[in-house]
């Protein structure tokens, strides 16, 4: 059966967004679109301005029982993860469902329709594989499938604690032992095994945690393995300039290039953060076509710095956008972001336009994550959509010509009204159809503390 919706204003990826928009679905799917045409009788009217689903490229859904708790101290990046270890340390495949579907949940309020989760929690305390090897990840996906938002589960290697000088691998921590399954073979086959549940919007790709986690032998290994299984291989890249003293002090290589001499990087790989890099790193990450996925809101919570997103697009790599640790999990605000933070860097402004910044949370985002046809307004597309109003204190005022600028410069996932994923309305004027989302959230957090 079809369905009909009309937007007053839609963007189909201009600079400017089109009015009277009539989109055409079908079997989860958008089968025709036409702009500048009357609301038929019978069509679902989208008041507002109407926009592909957002796109979270990067999540670790366990990571938002730390907010409010881990933000206000001093520290670094490593001092935070002492804390994240703490709540990873507490979860099983129960209480991991229950924190994800309330997170997911969060996510379709804020327009998010897709989520790439980056997975590396496997395994009971110790290291001790669950019944099920991958309890962990089946508590992930059927969160998403339960309040209804796309998902590519990304089963991460994780293998040692650090490298050494000598570029020997450390050990694990006790945490750390959860998330190992010893060697690549090992997690290839577990990762092999996952089941996505039959009609699921949802599907696998795969994950080096970082050249940290993971020794350059197994990297080429778990890259050899997403190429022939044909899935998206992300992984941790220059996250911190203690990540890239190690890799050179242990290989005389960055982790861009440890990562290229390996055959990890091409048009299937996204290099996450890519935060500090050299020139030639630039040119590696560029050349091979891959995209790099930047998460402002964590770099910004962390201290972990800014990336160059202006050269990395310059030199070819597309762009995607995570909330990560979700320190507010806001596409909006990750979006403007990229741009908002380089002028801080470089004292200049437009460095992206408006458009590029929204491609880079809807399509960048969804060929990261393997749904090449998705993250557009477009007939045979994904009809994963979402309506964001245009008449709050942030929005008001925005016409045609400003909608795209004010979505990206003033919109927050506050503004969100309603949210299609495969052609099923999951969130109306603003609430989730099914789930108490603050209630649930509330909950799923106490418990882990």
């Amino acid at each position: 059966m079809t369905d009909l919706y009309w937007s007053e204003l839609a963007w189909l990826g201009g600079a400017t967004a089109e009015a009277g928009v009539l989109i055409e679905v079908d079997g989860g799917q958008i089968i025709r679109l036409q702009a500048g045409v009357a609301s038929p009788a019978g069509a679902t009217r989208l008041r507002g301005l109407t926009m592909p689903g957002l796109v979270n490229a990067h999540s670790h859904a366990f990571h938002r029982a730390l907010r409010g708790r881990t933000h206000g101290g001093e520290g670094s990046f490593w001092t935070w993860r002492e804390q994240m270890y703490r709540v990873a340390e507490r979860l099983d495949p129960d209480s991991y469902h229950g924190l994800a579907r309330a997170v997911f949940g969060e996510m379709l309020l804020a327009g998010i329709t897709c989520v790439g989760e980056f997975h590396y929690l496997h395994h009971g305390p110790g290291g001790v594989p669950y019944d099920d090897p991958n309890a962990m990840g089946a508590a992930l996906l059927a969160a998403a499938a339960d309040v209804g938002i796309r998902i590519t589960l990304l089963d991460t290697c994780y293998l040692h604690g650090g490298v050494g000088a000598d570029g020997a691998p450390l050990a694990l921590n006790p945490v750390q032992q959860r998330f190992s399954d010893g060697d690549a073979d090992s997690f290839a086959e577990r990762a092999a095994a996952v089941v996505v549940p039959p009609g699921a919007a949802a599907r696998t790709g795969a994950a080096v945690h970082s050249v940290r986690a993971v020794d350059p032998a197994s990297i080429g290994e778990v890259a050899r393995w997403a190429g022939a299984a044909g899935l998206p291989l992300h992984a941790h890249v220059s996250e911190q300039p203690a990540e890239n003293e190690q890799c050179i002090a242990a290989h005389h290589l960055t982790p861009s290039a440890l990562l290229a001499e390996h055959g990890a990087l091409g048009p299937d790989f996204t290099a996450v953060h890519a935060t500090h890099l050299s020139g030639v790193d630039i040119g590696l990450l560029g050349n091979s076509g891959c995209t790099c996925c930047l998460c402002p809101t964590t770099e910004r919570d962390l201290a972990d710095g800014i990336g160059p997103a202006r050269l990395l697009r310059a030199a070819g790599a597309g762009l995607a956008l995570g909330t990560d640790s979700h320190a507010v999990i806001d596409l909006f605000e990750e979006a403007r972001g990229v741009e908002l933070d380089e002028r801080l860097a470089t004292l200049g402004r437009g460095h992206h336009p408006p458009e590029v910044l929204l491609a880079a949370a809807t399509a960048g985002g969804a060929r990261s994550l393997g749904w090449p046809t998705g993250g557009v307004l477009a007939a045979g597309a994904p009809a994963d959509f979402i309506t964001l109003r245009l008449d709050t204190v942030r929005t008001a005022g925005a016409g045609r010509d400003a909608a795209v600028a004010t979505a990206v410069f003033a919109a927050t996932s506050c503004d969100v009204r309603d949210v299609v994923v495969a052609g099923r309305q999951v969130v109306e004027d603003g609430v989730h159809v099914s789930l108490d989302v603050p209630a649930t959230l509330a909950a799923a957090v106490t418990a882990l503390w």
